[in-house]
């Protein structure tokens, strides 16, 4: 029997976290702004000076990239064991996104194309686009997933030099695109840019030395521990990542914010090298802060239990997070009018941003009560499992839906069949005659010496008459089942 595997307490608390902090952006950061011809969608990075640096560590889609590739790798290992097939494994994982993803984007459509028609809305197929604008992740993400064969073929054989190629490529399409202007040309970066923050996932347990942590006598991870060699590389990715994104910002040619900024330049849409840097600078702080984060998760409190709530309904919330705000502010807009939000944040506007996130949350949860509730993911902190029991899902950090996890056997279930089994092969062994056409006459027969002592005797004590020991552990043999 195969022991229960542990689910990675730190890789549930990075997909929750990374999704979490998007959702918060959304919700406190988004100014709408309503115009003439509809809603328009901006940030406060374009009316404060310097607050783009917060970016480089609020802008977490590399992370989940990265935290999200290993789980596939993992729970990959585990269904290979199975017997299941990689293309198998990528289609089943993409599939359990993907559908609540196009129930959401043909939902939206289909209700935009109605309203707008029946209430001569112009401006309707705009809102619909900001409200399922977060999805292009989702697709970037899914694609990846999809590409698993052979991104893991890739990881298998060459191992860290496809990060180089990654990298150097995504380097390349920028030199094109900045330096000889070929257009279309930045949009390659999607597969360059993605896949390397995909890619680096593969090697989360080399970075943080989980591969080779020490065990408990019960058998289970010292998930806190980090060896000396794990957070000198996260210092020192952290450094490198941090110093490429100084220069590479400071050099003129990419703006400083890692988030889309109205009339500037982005380095998101499509994706720049930046991007690749940003990976580097916050797997290192994601690792440098690990044993601090599960250690906190280990003292239970508030902080476990909000992780553990969160990441149960981590991907209803997000698939859902921008329909229940655009419910809140068409209710808003309804009752005070369009321009209760000015465009410039004052500081009215920054005191408020605590508060800001009651109305889309209360609109959001209905929401997932009606329709989200079938894609829940399971909890961070699963009770310690010291038996060796048989689980096959678990340990893959929340990838799969709790409707289709399949229960374990019993614990003690196979151990009744296990002993009788082997008590009649053991008693078959001790009453089976030798095959006289296949005893060697030289070689005593080791049948007859466990279960005759007088048989071992004579074999020890006598060694020079070798020829008889084999006859006379043949009729003890016998002798015993004769009796019987």
């Amino acid at each position: 029997m195969a022991r229960r595997a542990e689910r990675d307490p730190y890789a549930d608390f990075l997909r929750s976290f990374s999704l979490l902090v998007v959702i918060l952006w959304h919700w406190c950061f988004t100014i709408l702004v309503w115009n003439d011809d509809g809603p328009y969608a901006t940030n406060p990075l374009g009316f404060t000076s310097g607050l783009w640096i917060a970016t480089w560590l609020l802008q977490v889609m590399p992370l989940f990239f990265y935290i999200g590739a290993y789980v596939h790798l993992k729970s990959w290992e585990r269904a290979a064991a199975r017997g299941e097939r990689l293309w198998h494994f990528a289609l089943r994982q993409a599939k359990s996104l993907a559908i609540p993803s196009a129930a959401l984007l043909v939902t939206w459509v289909i209700l935009g194309i109605i309203v707008g028609i029946v209430f001569d809305l112009d401006w309707m197929g705009r809102a619909v686009l900001m409200v399922l604008s977060p999805l292009w992740f989702v697709v970037a993400y899914l694609v990846f997933v999809c590409l698993m064969p052979i991104s893991v073929w890739l990881h298998r054989r060459y191992d860290a030099l496809v990060l180089v190629f990654l990298g150097g490529l995504a380097v390349i399409v920028d030199v094109l695109r900045f330096r000889y202007q070929v257009p279309g040309i930045e949009w390659v970066n999607m597969v360059f840019v993605w896949g390397f923050a995909f890619q680096l996932g593969y090697f989360h347990g080399r970075i943080s030395g989980v591969d080779s942590a020490p065990r408990y006598s019960d058998g289970r991870i010292d998930w806190e521990y980090q060896s000396p060699r794990s957070a000198q590389q996260a210092r020192i990715m952290a450094a490198a990542g941090l110093f490429a994104l100084i220069g590479l910002v400071f050099s003129g040619l990419y703006p400083g914010s890692m988030v889309g900024v109205p009339g500037e330049g982005s380095n998101m849409a499509p994706p720049t090298v930046c991007i690749v840097a940003l990976t580097i600078f916050q797997v290192g702080v994601a690792e440098l802060v690990r044993p601090s984060v599960l250690r906190g998760l280990a003292r239970g409190g508030l902080f476990s239990h909000a992780t553990a709530v969160f990441t149960r309904f981590a991907l209803p919330l997000f698939l859902f997070h921008t329909t229940g705000m655009a419910l809140s502010r068409g209710l808003e807009w309804t009752i005070f009018g369009t321009q209760v939000q000015a465009v410039a944040p004052t500081m009215t506007w920054w005191l408020l941003r605590p508060v800001a996130i009651i109305g889309p949350l209360l609109a959001t949860l209905p929401v997932i009560y009606l329709f989200g509730r079938r894609w829940q993911t399971q909890t961070v902190t699963p009770p310690p499992r010291i038996l060796p029991i048989v689980d096959e899902e678990v340990g893959d950090g929340g990838d799969g839906p709790l409707a289709r996890a399949r229960p374990s056997p019993p614990v003690m279930g196979p151990l009744k069949t296990v002993r009788p089994v082997r008590l009649r092969r053991r008693t078959a062994e001790r009453l089976a005659p030798p095959d006289p056409g296949t005893t060697d006459p030289d070689v005593p027969d080791p049948r007859a010496q466990a279960t005759h002592p007088g048989a071992q005797a004579a074999a020890v004590g006598a060694p020079a008459n070798r020829a008889a020991a084999a006859p006379a552990a043949g009729r003890v043999g016998w002798g015993r089942r004769k009796a019987r």
